[in-house]
């Protein structure tokens, strides 16, 4: 193995975490390397008409996701279980590649609620002590909203988001989301067009006093330049984000909004098609030395010495560094000790289709974020006393594409193949919309991740082992927030109602629910029930710093992407401070 020369910092992921974190650095001069096992999506044919329209590549054959052949994870349903491979992943789409997830993301964008960084508390603060049951280990992360209001704040501007604001300093504005954390000012674009879906359901949807408003979008409602200068076009709702890359360059990503910058800054580089092994950890010192990792188009092994390490990867892979690595205590659900994989969350998620003959809603003019909805249901918008259950649901109306070979909405009673299904297909495609709920996920003692025992990657590594089902306050979440969709269903009303499709227990990885999953190495300020500290520094290893999703300790309804990018551009600013004086932040 060669060892290379020693760089300042080493980040390990090259998404958006990364881009982040590296922009605030690299700003200040500070030197920056960046390991990303995949390529660059830059140039290639996901980038480029025709061949980035191509449905079966990209979506149906997952061109753009990890290579589960050389990679996958184990899964079971509880920890007395015996876990085996999954060898095909739908439930959720890990990124590879320059960019990461961001590449191939629908581009919603939340602030997550104002009381969520303090669930714990909040909570017992409300309810009182009986409120969370004892097999859910929710906790506080150690920082507040208002610390990351500025990070929101320069990220949105950073991505141009779309959107209508719905609170500006405690004020509440008309036709935003009225149960949104307090903002310092507008969205900087206005928001995306709403679809005939949209408008539908936002007329029944305020008939019963509830509150519509579009959601917020990283697809560009119109041309954009951010503060560093980089450019966006306006979206051509061509219905081809999520599982894509954008070829109108419409959807805010790290590829087309951080790298290209990057790459033109003194003292960065990253490396593509670089496979990390694991981190070198001086167990006298409690410092990480740098790390391991392997070129796959050579084959060689290389040694990258750092003064400082961040891991900014998927949440599994965070995880699996930490574990395989040895740094960090690793949890034990009979136990309930260790730290490093607990508290493992998904998000429930689940839908009704409406079919109305005398609406055309025109499917394939859609975005990632062609979607109106509703928050009056979300989070603690709503009394949970007597309910049984935390958390909540986003209700909406989606349109997302309208692409030929996975949009098949069909009316209760159509046969399953045939002429009759084909004439169905016909039919029906042009007049039907969908509503739909994507859920919050609470921690659970036995929902964890661990190192396989038994299973190993194409490399010799251990698989992840997943440890999850959703359990009985999420099933009960779901009953409740679905039956509050189909009663907007009804209102709507129209020709047939197709039925209620909630994906809760058991869990399923051959169906896409959402690539929202956090945890594994969740941050706060007690190191007996934390991985990093609020400040996200690992508590075992003073010069190693862990952020993305795998931090959170829960899982909200939100996408997790405005947190993490908050948090990642705080990690940024605080590394600055490190790295001219290193010690616990």
């Amino acid at each position: 193995m060669k060892k290379l020369p020693r760089k300042t910092v080493v980040i390990v992921g090259g998404g958006l975490a990364a881009g982040l974190v590296s922009r605030q650095l690299t700003a200040q001069g500070v030197e920056v390397l960046v390991l990303e096992r995949g390529v660059d999506h830059q140039d290639g044919a996901e980038a480029r008409l025709p061949s980035q329209r191509d449905e079966l590549r990209w979506d149906v054959r997952q061109g753009l996701i990890q290579n589960w052949a050389r990679e996958t994870y184990t899964a079971r349903h509880s920890s007395v279980e015996t876990a085996v491979p999954m060898r095909w992943i739908e439930a959720f789409l890990p990124g590879e590649g320059v960019g990461g997830a961001g590449n191939h993301w629908n581009g919603h964008t939340w602030r997550w609620g104002e009381h969520e960084p303090r669930l714990r508390s909040y909570y017992l603060e409300r309810y009182g002590k009986g409120a969370i049951p004892a097999t859910m280990p929710l906790q506080d992360w150690g920082v507040d909203y208002a610390e990351m209001e500025p990070y929101h704040e320069l990220f949105e501007k950073l991505f141009g988001l779309s959107g209508r604001a719905g609170n500006i300093a405690g004020l509440r504005q008309p036709g935003g989301n009225p149960f949104e954390a307090p903002r310092r000012s507008e969205y900087p674009q206005p928001p995306l067009h709403a679809t005939e879906a949209g408008l539908i359901f936002e007329a029944a949807a305020k008939k019963m006093g509830y509150h519509p408003f579009p959601i917020p979008a990283a697809n560009s409602s119109g041309a954009y330049t951010n503060p560093d200068g980089q450019e966006l076009g306006a979206c051509q709702y061509c219905g081809h984000c999520e599982r894509f890359i954008c070829e109108a360059d419409a959807k805010a990503s790290p590829q087309q909004l951080l790298y290209p910058m990057l790459r033109q800054r003194k003292g960065f580089e990253i490396r593509t098609d670089a496979h990390v092994l694991g981190v070198d950890y001086d167990r006298r010192t409690q410092r990480a030395t740098g790390v391991r990792y392997l070129d796959l188009r050579t084959g060689l092994s290389y040694e990258q010495p750092a003064e400082v390490v961040v891991l900014a990867a998927f949440t599994m892979s965070n995880t699996r560094l930490l574990l395989t690595g040895g740094i960090g205590r690793p949890y034990d659900p009979a136990t309930r000790q260790g730290v490093v994989g607990k508290n493992f969350c998904y998000q429930v998620n689940g839908g009704v289709d409406i079919f109305m003959k005398d609406h055309t809603f025109n499917p394939f003019m859609a975005t990632g974020c062609t979607a109106t909805a509703i928050d009056d249901f979300n989070n603690d918008n709503f009394d949970h006393r007597g309910l049984g259950f935390l958390g909540g649901s986003i209700i909406a109306a989606s349109q997302f594409g309208g692409r030929p070979i996975k949009s098949r909405r069909l009316p209760p009673g159509t046969p399953a193949w045939g002429t009759a299904w084909k004439k169905a297909n016909a039919d029906w495609y042009n007049h039907a919309m969908t509503l739909t709920i994507l859920g919050s996920c609470y921690p659970d003692h036995d929902n964890y991740l661990s190192l396989d025992p038994q299973h190993s990657d194409a490399f010799g590594q251990p698989l992840v082992r997943m440890t999850f089902d959703f359990r009985a306050n999420e099933q009960r979440m779901a009953e409740y927030t679905g039956r509050k969709m189909v009663e907007i269903a009804q209102a709507i009303g129209g020709d047939a109602l197709g039925p209620l499709n909630v994906k809760v227990s058991p869990f399923d990885a051959r169906r896409y629910q959402s690539t929202h999953i956090t945890g594994g190495t969740v941050m706060g300020a007690d190191p007996h029930t934390s991985v990093v500290s609020p400040h996200l520094q690992h508590w075992d290893a003073e010069n190693l710093f862990v952020v993305g999703a795998s931090v959170y300790d829960h899982n909200s309804s939100y996408n997790p992407t405005g947190p993490l990018a908050a948090l990642a551009l705080r990690l940024g600013d605080d590394l600055l401070r490190y790295v001219k004086r290193p010690g616990r932040l």
